[in-house]
């Protein structure tokens, strides 16, 4: 089976002239190789496609695939993640992971606490600001964290998005605002532990692979899982595995706002407690990070006995299942598992 690997390279874009933070996104090559040894270890043919601009070539010129295993975050705009996605539905092409509208649903963080939090599913209260500060200015729930309305992997999210007043609120929404070019998210900050959670499947079938915790090491930026933090999560992070009481609830409720945003095949969600203990919803991340050992939900299935190999098949199996398709060699994936 000819499986398109669709995906934005950070190499490609600095040679663009883009930024560090602008790529903080998009996949290294070592993803690439991973993700296409993988590939052809589950007995697919994988063909590196690259950015969504490149598939639409392709798929223009009639070329069609079993399927398409796109990673790739798009550009510009707040349904950027839905391009190759829509792409995939405008040329009748089967493909991993959600469809455009979960997947802009989800970027936009508001749409998608709003989705869940009529659902039942507790998030923090929030407000947004579209074009300026004063939009928020009779914000009063303190401390509060200001972020990005759109963006992934930490962006915007740093010291400074800590604010303990209106004096820090306003300056701090407006420098997202400016940096940015969208919305500034206003959440209330959350003091407790901070978890994240990886999902695989669909519908009822789908099942928390694991929760983990998220530990921030002294010499990390404090109080928040930014992108500088990610970015040397090695020396900044520790990752543990949680099975307590308070982690078992997180990930029920994952599950509940997986199935409510309608997320398909794999995802991961971020959730953070509150001085008591009471697990919320953050966010949701239906294009999950994929480097085997970086990634976050690489870095849950390997603590939950599920190697790389494994968790791609896993996701295979998901996607090949919605079409009624069976992956060669599947039961001896199964088998090892």
């Amino acid at each position: 089976m000819r499986i398109a690997l669709v995906y934005d390279l950070r190499g490609d874009y600095r040679a663009l002239g883009f930024s560090e933070e602008a790529v903080a996104e998009f996949d290294s090559i070592e993803t690439i190789d991973a993700l296409a040894s993988a590939l052809q270890a589950l007995g697919c043919e994988p063909v590196r496609v690259g950015r969504g601009q490149a598939l639409a070539a392709r798929l223009t010129e009639g070329e069609h695939y079993d399927l398409v295993f796109s990673i790739a975050e798009g550009v510009k705009g707040r349904s950027r993640e839905a391009q190759v996605p829509a792409l995939c539905e405008l040329f009748d092409q089967p493909y991993l992971f959600s469809d455009p509208l979960t997947l802009a649903a989800s970027l936009d963080k508001a749409v998608a606490k709003r989705l869940v939090r009529d659902a039942g599913v507790p998030t923090p209260a929030f407000a947004v600001a579209e074009r300026s500060a004063a939009e928020v200015a009779g914000w009063d729930k303190y401390p509060a964290f200001v972020k990005p309305l759109a963006e992934g992997t930490g962006k915007g999210c740093e010291a400074g998005s800590l604010v303990h007043n209106a004096e820090e609120l306003q300056p701090a929404v407006t420098r997202i605002i400016e940096r940015f070019h969208q919305p500034a998210l206003v959440e209330r900050f959350l003091s407790g532990r901070e978890f994240t959670v990886g999902i695989v499947g669909n519908g009822t079938e789908a099942r928390v692979l694991g929760v983990c915790e998220i530990l921030l090491k002294p010499q990390a930026e404090a109080n928040v899982y930014s992108l500088h933090n990610k970015e040397l999560c090695e020396d900044l992070v520790t990752y543990e595995r949680a099975e307590d009481a308070k982690a078992r609830l997180t990930g029920s409720r994952a599950l509940d706002a997986y199935r409510v945003l309608q997320c398909r095949d794999a995802a991961r969600l971020d959730f953070r407690s509150d001085e008591t203990g009471e697990p919320y919803f953050l966010e949701a991340n239906p294009l999950a990070g994929l480097h085997p050992s970086h990634s976050d939900l690489s870095i849950i299935a390997t603590q939950n006995g599920i190697e790389f190999l494994a968790l791609i098949g896993m996701i295979l199996d998901a996607g090949f299942g919605r079409y009624g398709l069976a992956r060669p060699e599947r039961e001896r994936l199964l088998r090892t598992a």
